[in-house]
């Protein structure tokens, strides 16, 4: 006999075949259990321990899965797909790991039967298909500037949230802020660029429904100099700028060697004349707010205040293109460059407010703001972070029918229809793939199943009559009121979701179940970087090497 060879370390460790696929549909599992009960408009909350030791009370799927810090590397996996969804559509973060799970349990059977892990992939990407020219099938178009539609759809989105008790209130923030900021590429396509054009301001105090929507934009400063200069402007002319209004210093250290006393009063006076040029350049177009990103020294503030102009330094960037697009201002980087056009004048109102315990400067009543600002208010800091939360989920929302203005029914119509029509197609499947395909088909029923276990009802019998109603054509708006399971039709009650949120579901549960189906083999341990002090060598003090003295000791501004 030859002696073994040994090809792997002995560290590494190594499972292959089924039971690593069993593994992974297990881990799978595991995930979207922990989140299956916040599904649906009877869910629950989890509350989460950050590493910080801070507290996240959510149950906005991705939210949750972004804190579990988990071992095994299918489960992470599963994580990466509510992230997708997230950045992508927004909404639907829940089902989609929900689906994933669901699609690998069934599989689980099949594998145990030893089918070949791509009949089964094969077999997925066909329901896929089939179920996405479905939904193009009962979609029905909508029309963007039907505002009691748009609010249904919005509404139903948070419904499953937290929020949905505040009814109509973060609809509407969520469709004010996202209408306003939109941006017409022509088309009749809409583009919302929620991140650069919305800000969210959440300041502790106040009751929910004190929460707006600003035409225009608010910022967390005060004027520079407060005694002096005016807090409420009407229909101010605004400048923005993106330098410092305060003496240029040399790019290094600059030695200057006087000899006589007077010169060094030259030198200060040109300082002078050249930060009054500057404010005069600014003056020459009669503003009354001056906005720069960068500081503003006590000299120029001193002949701005005299020319009564009130002024705001080190504002943030995205702050500052949030204003020039809400007022029409242009940013200008040099004084020298000012022109009449760069000067904003769509702004009806500036003032300083101050809320709580912080000033905050307004810039409102703009007359056609493509950004905005939503301020939320609320009695804690974890309700406000929530309220946060569900309102980025409606906003693009909103931002999704804003870009493709379909719709599907809610309630785990949709999914219904798509199984019941899959189901169908599955009898005119010829060979092996039969089976898995009609599996992809009963496990899309796993959505409305969920949502009838968290309100509570009979889930059998309720599926049953569900999958009755859909056996028979003309009834693919039939689902489930998630607050009381009944079985209704999602017409009338006004339960929507949008085509982009459901295709993208499905797009995304399918494929990562076939990426996870065809893995059959976990090659684990790889060699860890010794841990320092823990090693046979004794481990040398680290030392601060030019390189990186700069960058970690930066001082937060």
């Amino acid at each position: 006999m030859h002696a073994p060879v040994l090809v792997l370390k002995d560290s590494l460790k190594r499972e292959s075949g089924s039971k690593v696929r069993h593994a992974n549909i297990q881990a799978s599992k595991a995930v979207a259990d922990i989140i299956r009960t916040t599904l649906g408009p009877r869910s629950m909350l989890k509350m989460l321990l950050d590493a910080a030791g801070g507290i996240v009370v959510t149950n906005d799927g991705n939210a949750i899965l972004r804190e579990l810090d988990l071992a095994h590397p299918a489960a992470k996996s599963m994580i990466e797909l509510s992230r997708t969804q997230d950045e992508e559509v927004g909404d639907g973060t829940t089902s989609v790991i929900v689906l994933a799970g669901e699609m690998l349990h069934v599989a689980a059977a099949f594998i145990d039967k030893n089918y070949h892990p791509t009949v089964i992939c094969r077999a997925y990407n066909k329901a896929l298909e089939d179920s996405i020219a479905v939904l193009d099938k009962i979609a029905m178009p909508i029309d963007v500037t039907d505002r009691a539609a748009m609010l249904g759809l919005v509404k139903s989105c948070i419904g499953t949230k937290f929020t949905g008790q505040f009814g109509d209130l973060i609809a509407d923030l969520a469709i004010d802020a996202t209408t306003t900021a939109g941006v017409d590429l022509g088309q009749g396509v809409r583009e919302v660029d929620i991140k650069k054009y919305i800000k969210v301001e959440k300041v502790p105090g106040g009751q929910l429904e004190d929460s707006k929507v600003l035409k225009g934009v608010m910022i967390n400063k005060d004027v520079v100099a407060p005694g002096k200069m005016r807090r409420k402007i009407l229909n101010p002319r605004i400048i923005l700028l993106d330098c410092p209004l305060e003496y240029k210093k040399g790019e290094n250290q600059t030695n200057a060697e006087l000899l006589k006393e007077e010169d060094w009063e030259v030198l200060l006076k040109m300082e002078e004349e050249y930060i009054q040029n500057m404010c005069m350049q600014l003056l020459t177009f009669k503003p009354d707010l001056v906005i720069t990103e960068k500081g503003l020294s006590d000299l120029a503030c001193h002949y701005l205040s005299k020319a009564g102009v009130s002024a705001i330094r080190r504002l943030r960037k995205t702050d500052n293109n949030r204003i020039a697009k809400a007022c029409g201002a242009v940013v200008v980087n040099r004084p020298e460059e000012l022109q009449e056009s760069d000067v904003g004048t769509g702004a009806g109102l500036f003032e300083v407010k101050k809320i709580g315990d912080e000033f905050f400067a307004f810039i409102v009543d703009c007359k056609d703001p493509k950004a905005c600002t939503v301020l939320l208010r609320g009695a804690s800091k974890d309700l406000l972070n929530e309220v946060e939360r569900n309102l980025q989920d409606a906003m693009s929302v909103a931002r999704n029918i804003l870009k493709n203005p379909k719709l599907l029914p809610g309630g785990g119509a949709t999914e219904l229809t798509v199984s019941s029509a899959l189901k169908q197609k599955s009898s005119s499947i010829e060979g092996i793939e039969k089976w898995p395909y009609e599996a992809a088909a009963i496990a899309f029923e796993a959505i409305p199943r969920t949502l009838a276990q968290n309100c509570g009802v009979n889930v059998i019998r309720t599926m049953t009559a569900l999958q009755g109603k859909h056996a028979n054509v003309g009834n693919e708006w039939v689902g489930i009121d998630g607050n009381t399971g009944e079985i209704v039709d999602m017409k009338e009650r006004k339960i929507w979701d949008s085509y982009n949120v459901k295709a993208q579901t499905f797009k995304t549960a399918i494929e990562a179940a076939c990426m996870l189906l065809r893995i059959d083999d976990i090659v684990s341990g790889i060699k860890k970087k010794q841990a320092p002090g823990s090693g046979p060598t004794p481990s040398k003090p680290k030392i601060d090497e030019e390189g990186d003295a700069d960058n970690d000791r930066l001082i937060p501004e």
